[in-house]
């Protein structure tokens, strides 16, 4: 396929010749030989009222799936430790051999902080003290506005750097964070390299970008302002559903979030900009170590309209097979348990007005499609496979009138050629990854973009994991749909025999989430409390560890700092003798936190990784400041982690070891 004369900026081209014969326009395919296109004048003649008159399905984690095996106990959201040594076997190859057992004491300092000099333990104390105050972490960007100015910049940048900077970031560039790299790696612990710098915006700045990147020219050209309509208001009634739209008060996307990093989009020349920035990051991370990681956000790379639009298809077209397995009596099934009878499918489609049988028979003719006589939400899926452009994707059922419409009434050429500069970007990235021998890893966002999000990142893995785990999609598990995702996606893998990579994260948009959806008017997508998420979050590990045990194909990091997460893993992994050194499991924690974790499983063979944040001092400033929010939550819950530095120093000190330099 090449490329439309003048999409990217010529400062992008030397990435973009690379192209070869398919980009994500067509990825959005599936097997089937069953067109999109023929479902929607059919479905289009069906009723009002008739498509929607039944009930939905909750998209809540099913209980079908057996009940785990030990009871679960509330967990601190903090680095807890644990108070027994927890003894793991290290086992090579698949099979168990007795006596290959090792203990890894999560308690036993001077392991834990081998690889830290007295100084570095010094001013992590230092620092993790200063955030439990909460006038020096609520005024923090204040306060370091304010020492700039007082000590000039030179002196900033060293008092940054001998405290939050220094603890937090690995270095301003490519080349000044290889010595820590290679240090962590010296002593088992691998990196995520992620270049960190955002841009310091007011909070109107961020709303009007959103707006203007959120909402279509079509929507702008309407007489009703739609981003301001809050629930049930009459005059803001339209097929699009609330929670997919853009809204002005929650416009600013860092509001209540401390643990990720936000993009807002300026202008596709600013997404080129972030490409290369992340090819940079692909290439830094190939260059410092072996089998490294590298993470991407969507956001950055094209107009995130794209990505509300879509995921609000994804979530109806879902919606319609929930309410097609109700007329069959398969409601309250797990989701992969829902096969709806062809038959009886193709009775409920003609009964919903939606066609002749002759032409609902034409359908399911595909080669895989209906030939065993059901049809899942698998196949299901498949039926989005429009080759053309990607505005005919977003085709959504009109909760009106019952009719299939275009999401919105027309597409400008500029916004088909902004979506589709997106998945190039995406696939350019990919290209990079496994050419480097770099895995990719796609961060999970907000919940009205993610469906997109996982999506395009499935069909990245589609592609690109055929031989083995290149691309890593991330799983948040305090959604309630959490393990429905991750089964559906582990099942997938299976059928057409590529690499499942998963990263598991509890995540970072809670406050956020439960307060767009109690103000705008939907559902709360967040699991009811943190018990909950923690179960969640087991019952999608021990799912994909189980499929691991099965046939070797999955894949997953454990990005955890809660001790009682990583002491289920090593369990579970010795029950099923899965072996550290066949790298199926990783673990990962942020630069700075957490290093009672991260240093004593990297030194006993198990893969674990640091997300390593780097840039220019002034640039990473929002960072430190999230990085500071999210410490004092964790210091307030536990004084376990600057309990064990100072009872390093103590030890240090006792022995005559204060001067003690890591060696390597």
């Amino acid at each position: 396929m090449t490329l439309p004369s003048g999409v990217f900026p010529s400062h992008s081209s030397r990435n973009l010749h690379r192209y070869e014969n398919h980009c994500y326009i067509s990825i959005i395919i599936s097997s089937s030989e069953m067109s999109y296109s023929k479902v929607i004048p059919a479905l289009a003649r069906v009723k009002p009222g008739q498509l929607f008159g039944v009930r939905l399905r909750s998209t809540a984690a099913s209980t079908q799936h057996k009940e785990q095996k030990t009871e679960d106990t509330p967990l601190d959201p903090s680095c807890t430790i644990v108070e027994k040594p927890c003894d793991v076997d290290l086992i090579s190859g698949k099979a168990h051999t007795d006596g290959q057992k090792i203990s890894i004491d999560f308690d036993n300092t001077q392991e834990a902080y081998k690889s830290k000099d007295t100084l570095e333990l010094l001013r992590s104390l230092l620092v993790f003290k200063l955030c439990t105050f909460d006038f020096l972490v609520d005024k923090n960007k204040e306060l370091m506005d304010l020492s700039k100015k007082v000590l000039g910049q030179r002196l900033f940048e060293k008092l940054m750097k001998m405290t939050f900077y220094g603890q937090f970031v690995a270095g301003e560039d490519q080349n000044s964070i290889k010595p820590l790299i290679e240090k962590n790696q010296a002593f088992g612990v691998g990196s995520v390299l992620d270049y960190s710098v955002e841009e310091d915006l007011t909070q109107e700045e961020a709303e009007k970008k959103e707006m203007d990147s959120c909402v279509s020219e079509a929507e702008k050209e309407s007489h009703v302002d739609t981003s301001s309509c809050l629930r049930q208001d009459h005059e803001c009634m339209d097929h699009r559903e609330k929670k997919y739209k853009a809204h002005r008060q929650f416009g600013d996307r860092r509001g209540g979030v401390i643990s990720a990093r936000t993009y807002f989009y300026a202008d596709e020349a600013k997404c080129d900009h972030h490409m290369e920035t992340f090819i940079k990051c692909i290439k830094a991370s190939a260059g410092s170590s072996v089998d490294g990681f590298s993470a991407i956000k969507m956001t950055a790379l094209g107009r995130p309209q794209f990505l509300l639009q879509f995921s609000e298809v994804l979530v109806k077209w879902r919606r319609f097979f929930n309410l097609l397995a109700a007329h069959q009596g398969k409601d309250g099934m797990a989701i992969l348990e829902q096969k709806l009878e062809l038959e009886q499918l193709q009775d409920s489609l003609i009964k919903l007005g939606v066609g002749a049988k002759s032409d609902i028979e034409n359908w399911f003719t595909g080669e895989k499609l209906g030939s065993s006589g059901t049809i899942d939400l698998l196949d299901w899926n498949s039926l989005i496979n429009d080759t053309t452009k990607i505005s005919n994707l977003l085709v959504v059922p009109n909760m009106e009138s019952g009719h299939l419409e275009p999401l919105l009434s027309k597409f400008t050429d500029e916004e088909e050629k902004q979506m589709k500069r997106m998945l190039q970007r995406m696939d350019v990235l990919a290209k990079h990854a496994v050419e480097n021998g770099v895995r990719l890893m796609v961060d999970a966002e907000q919940t009205y973009f993610q469906p997109a999000i996982s999506r395009l990142t499935l069909e990245m893995q589609r592609i690109f994991n055929r031989e083995k785990p290149n691309i890593f999609n991330t799983y948040q598990c305090y959604l309630k749909e959490a393990y429905d995702n991750v089964s559906v996606d582990v099942e997938l893998s299976r059928r057409e025999s590529w690499y499942f990579g998963a990263k598991l994260v509890r995540g970072a948009y809670m406050y956020q989430e439960r307060s767009r959806a109690a103000e705008i008017g939907y559902e709360d997508p967040i699991n009811p409390d943190y018990e909950a998420t923690n179960r969640m979050y087991h019952k999608c590990l021990e799912y994909i560890l189980e499929e691991i045990n099965l046939n070797r194909n999955a894949n997953v990091m454990v990005a955890s700092h809660n001790e009682d997460t990583v002491k289920f893993t090593l369990e579970k992994m010795n029950e099923m003798s899965l072996s550290p050194t066949e790298n199926k499991v990783y673990f990962g924690q942020l630069l700075g936190m957490c290093d009672q974790i991260s240093f004593p499983l990297g030194q006993a063979g198990f893969p674990v990784y640091k997300y390593v944040p780097y840039g220019p001092v002034n640039e990473v400033i929002p960072y430190l400041s999230r990085r500071a929010q999210e410490n004092r939550g964790f210091m307030k819950g536990s004084q376990r982690e600057r309990s064990l530095l100072w009872k390093e120093i103590q030890r240090r000190l006792f022995n005559g070891q204060l001067l003690y330099r890591p060696v390597y």
